[in-house]
């Protein structure tokens, strides 16, 4: 029995021997990782507009009911031009006491914030003047995107990735090799900052200057990939 033991242990010891060797010589797959950049620039087809009022008053009521009404007369104003519903967003309501201290009195101000996406940038003046003749006194900024930002993305993808190739195919060339398949596909993030326009406005300011030709500039979408290629 103690034979046969001896028998066994030396075998097993042996068949693991021989698999590590095989695992240790196994051949490695030259490959090479390379990144990827993509660029799309593109020209805004519609506008983000946020838009405030703010009043004032020695009791809550007063402050209130004047927002109110600015209100009102904006989402009137917005009808009449043709704006949707599903396009204008209350964002920010708010109702707080503060104190004046130059005059030494505690008011309520009420505030309130709504967001228009405008899908025709053509009315982008006309929009301004009219939301600051309803009362509006606080335009709090206003950014510029792409309706088809879906489209131009895919479009900066494969850019990414052709480049990714073009670039393994150099190193390749270098090394009088040829890029094969790619094993391996790592997805960056798509990047699109906003063309964005700050602007504050208070009730009573001059609104001249804002019929001014609109010049909105573009937008560049950026997509990136990191690929490792086999190579033969």
């Amino acid at each position: 029995m103690k034979k046969v033991s001896i028998l066994l242990g030396v075998l097993l010891l042996s068949a693991t021997s021989t698999f590590a060797q095989t695992t240790y010589t196994s051949p490695i797959t030259p490959q090479i990782q390379v990144n990827g950049t993509g660029k799309v620039s593109v020209t805004p087809d519609r506008a983000i507009i946020r838009l405030g009022v703010e009043n004032k008053s020695l009791d809550a009521a007063t402050a209130k009911k004047a927002n109110d009404q600015v209100i009102a007369k904006v989402l009137k104003y917005l009808k009449s031009i043709q704006i949707e519903d599903k396009n204008i967003q209350t964002q920010r309501v708010s109702l707080y006491q503060t104190r004046d201290y130059n005059d030494k009195k505690d008011y309520y101000k009420a505030s309130q914030t709504i967001v228009i996406t405008l899908t025709n940038i053509d009315k982008y003046e006309e929009l301004i003047l009219g939301v600051m003749d309803a009362g509006i006194n606080k335009i709090e900024g206003v950014e510029f995107e792409s309706s088809q930002l879906t489209k131009y993305e895919t479009e900066a993808r494969v850019l990414a990735v052709k480049e990714a190739r073009q670039k393994a195919s150099d190193y390749a060339t270098a090394l009088g090799q040829k890029v094969g398949k790619a094993i391996l596909v790592t997805d960056g993030s798509s990047y699109t900052p906003p063309i964005i326009r700050p602007m504050y406005m208070m009730k009573g300011a001059s609104t001249e200057g804002l019929d001014q030709t609109l010049a909105v500039g573009e937008i560049e979408i950026v997509s990136g990939v990191s690929i490792s290629f086999t190579l033969d």
